[in-house]
């Protein structure tokens, strides 16, 4: 039959980091010794004591449906979690969980935006934001910052994209793909800007919020006037190594979890019962593997700081958390490769893979064309021989 797929998903682009992962497994089928440095995954198990948790849960009966908020002991530790780690005070009914954090930004995405409204996008952004606001018929306004500007747009640039329709700004903090985490000083010169417009809700993508360089992660919901006007995203796949698990959880104002917890019933309903046990497990007890596997991500991110930074032309900022690096490399646009001229991130992320057989994301699906994306969630021997190939790569351009 004819193919009757739907133009909202004919216009949508397929997620970079996953397409980009599939080429280089693609690759490794056909026989190319392969490396992966493209999907935003820790590269550490589960700790055990969490798997413990979640098989005890399914021994003790944790097969059923769940309230599509949420399990009751879970929003109560993530209340918990937010008074210990945040001072922030919430109560269950603020708080929903998700099959991801993934779901948790698009309910409220699709719980606030009417088609004509426009949200402000801190660019460069994590892939799928874009993408889910086209689907709502929003309009995404991008405010960019550049590498030398530590992807940090001004207040002053804020305050301008801010127009009658502006509904919402979204960011992440620390930042996915850039690394960047924003200061209390500069959230707080945000909020300067944000209080002299109170309709505009905070969309604060904080996953990466455990991995995290800084002595403390400030949220924009804990400076004064805040709260009840921000939404926070986290969710258990980065900190505590639970990717495949598909938990995350949004804390803000009770009308907006009312809202979320009305689009997730028709959606997905709850996320899994013995998952969610575990997850309180995590919560209460999991700081501590958490730090040992930050320890690891800050050695590694100062290894491949060095190299990237030795490679001639190439600018990168300093990252403070997730475990990307997210250099400029559009010094090498107009260069060739045997007649091939690579134009852009896109072109050289491409010749990388195909001559390097390093698998990288291009900066286009983040917003940023000049730049690319390197995870660093894998060993030091495999970062080690992926920037020997890169650099091998790079020096054959002429």
């Amino acid at each position: 039959m004819t193919p009757l797929t739907a133009q909202r998903i004919l216009q949508m682009q397929p997620s970079a980091t996953l397409a980009m992962s599939a080429l280089s497994r693609k690759l490794q089928a056909q026989g190319n010794d392969m490396i992966n440095l493209s999907l935003g995954e820790p590269d550490f198990d589960t700790p055990n004591f969490i798997k413990q948790a979640a098989k005890e849960a399914l021994d003790q009966g944790y097969t059923k449906y769940t309230p599509v908020p949420g399990l009751p002991e879970l929003r109560k530790a993530i209340c918990e979690k937010f008074l210990r780690e945040n001072q922030l005070i919430y109560t269950p009914e603020q708080v929903i969980v998700s099959n991801g954090a993934k779901q948790s930004v698009s309910n409220i995405l699709f719980s606030i935006l009417n088609p004509g409204d426009e949200i402000i996008i801190f660019t460069p952004y994590w892939v799928s934001y874009n993408e889910m606001v086209k689907l709502t018929g929003a309009t995404p306004v991008f405010l960019s910052a550049d590498v030398q500007a530590n992807y940090t747009p001004t207040p002053e640039a804020l305050e301008q994209a801010i127009t009658s329709r502006t509904k919402a700004i979204l960011y992440s903090s620390p930042g996915n793909p850039t690394g960047t985490v924003f200061s209390k000083v500069t959230l707080e010169a945000y909020a300067e800007v944000l209080r002299r417009h109170e309709n505009i809700l905070i969309i604060s993508d904080e996953i990466y919020e455990y991995i995290n360089f800084c002595p403390t992660h400030v949220s924009m919901a804990q400076l004064e006037g805040m709260q009840e006007r921000t939404a926070i995203i986290n969710g258990f796949s980065k900190g505590f190594a639970m990717t495949g698990w598909r938990l995350g959880y949004m804390a803000g104002p009770e009308w907006l979890v009312k809202a979320c917890s009305k689009m997730q019933s028709q959606i997905t309903s709850g996320a899994t019962a013995f998952g969610q046990k575990a997850a309180v497990t995590a919560l209460h007890r999991g700081r501590p593997s958490t730090i040992s596997m930050v320890e690891t991500f800050r050695k590694r991110r100062d290894y491949l700081l060095e190299k990237v930074k030795a490679l001639p032309g190439v600018r990168c900022n300093h990252p403070e958390g997730a475990f990307y690096l997210f250099p400029d490399f559009s010094s090498y646009f107009g260069k060739s490769f045997e007649g091939l001229v690579l134009s852009n991130a896109d072109d050289l992320t491409m010749y990388l893979l195909r001559h390097a057989h390093v698998a990288l994301v291009s900066g286009t699906a983040f917003g940023e064309e000049r730049c690319i994306r390197l995870s660093y969630a894998a060993s030091d021997s495999i970062l080690a021989e992926a920037m020997l190939r890169i650099g091998r790569a790079l020096e054959q351009l002429s």
